[in-house]
C-alpha cells in the first residue's frame, strides 16, 4: 500500500500533536499538515500540492465546526475521505454518516491500533465501522420507524446485488472485477447504477442498504 496522505484538524492542540507523531512514525500513513478549524483547513488545501487522501476532523471547533467543513468538502474536494473524531459519536454517527458522506464515525479515545487499520480501510474501501456501531445498526434496522434509507422503487439486478454484496464485503472494484471477471471500469458502472436506484450517496449508505435488504447480513462484514 503507498502512503496515505492525511490531514488533522482539530482545536485541541494536544489531540493534534499525538496524532501527528503517532501518524507520521507509521510506514504507510504521512500528515501532510494539521489545522485547528474548517477556516485554517481551506486555506491549506488551497496550498497544497497534493490533496490529502484522509482527513481527520473534529465536529466540535470554535471556528467552522465539522459538520460546516464536512459539507463544503463533499461539494469542493469529494475525493477526500472523511473520518471525523468525537466523543459523541454513538448516537448520531448512523444518520451522520448517511446524510453528509463521512467515511467513518469514530471516538477520541480509540485505540491506536484501530485508528491504523481506520484508516487503511477507509483509504481502500471508503468507509468503516467499529464493533458497537455494527451493533447499532441492528437495532436501527430491527425499528422500522427509524430507518433513514430510502426504500427502491426500481429493482437491483442480480449482477447488482452480486457487486453490492461483494462492495459490502470490502472488495475493491478491481478485486470485484476479477471475482466476476469483468472489467474495473464495469464495476463502477454498475456501482453508480446501485447508487442511483438505491437513493444512497455513499458506501455507508450502501452497506446499510444492503444490510437492510438482506444482501448481506451483518455476521459477514469484515469491518471491525
Amino acid at each position: 500500500m503507498k502512503q496515505i496522505i492525511t490531514a488533522i484538524v482539530d482545536d485541541d492542540t494536544l489531540v493534534t500533536k499525538l496524532l501527528e507523531s503517532y501518524l507520521n512514525n507509521q510506514e504507510n500513513i504521512v500528515v501532510d499538515f494539521t489545522a485547528e478549524n474548517g477556516n485554517e483547513l481551506l486555506v491549506k488545501l488551497q496550498e497544497s500540492v497534493k490533496l490529502p487522501d484522509v482527513v481527520l476532523l473534529d465536529l466540535k471547533m470554535k471556528e467552522m465546526d465539522g459538520t460546516e467543513i464536512t459539507r463544503i468538502l463533499k461539494s469542493e474536494y469529494p475525493c477526500i475521505k472523511i473520518m471525523v473524531m468525537s466523543s459523541h459519536y454513538q448516537k448520531t454517527f448512523l444518520d451522520f454518516m448517511i446524510k453528509s458522506g463521512v467515511a467513518a464515525f469514530i471516538p477520541k479515545g480509540i485505540s491506536p491500533t484501530l485508528l491504523i487499520k481506520a484508516i487503511e480501510t477507509v483509504y481502500k474501501n471508503g468507509v468503516y465501522f467499529l464493533d458497537d456501531q455494527i451493533t447499532n445498526i441492528k437495532e436501527e434496522i430491527n425499528n422500522e420507524e427509524e430507518l433513514t434509507i430510502l426504500e427502491d422503487d426500481k429493482l437491483l439486478t442480480e449482477r447488482e446485488k452480486e457487486i453490492l454484496r461483494l462492495i459490502s464485503m470490502q472488495k475493491t472494484a478491481k478485486e470485484i472485477g476479477e471475482i466476476l471477471t469483468i472489467t474495473p471500469r464495469t464495476v463502477e458502472g454498475h456501482k453508480n447504477n446501485i447508487f442511483i436506484k438505491t437513493g444512497t450517496k455513499n458506501i455507508a449508505g450502501l452497506v446499510i442498504y444492503a444490510i437492510q435488504h438482506h444482501i448481506v447480513t451483518t455476521e459477514e462484514l469484515p469491518l471491525i
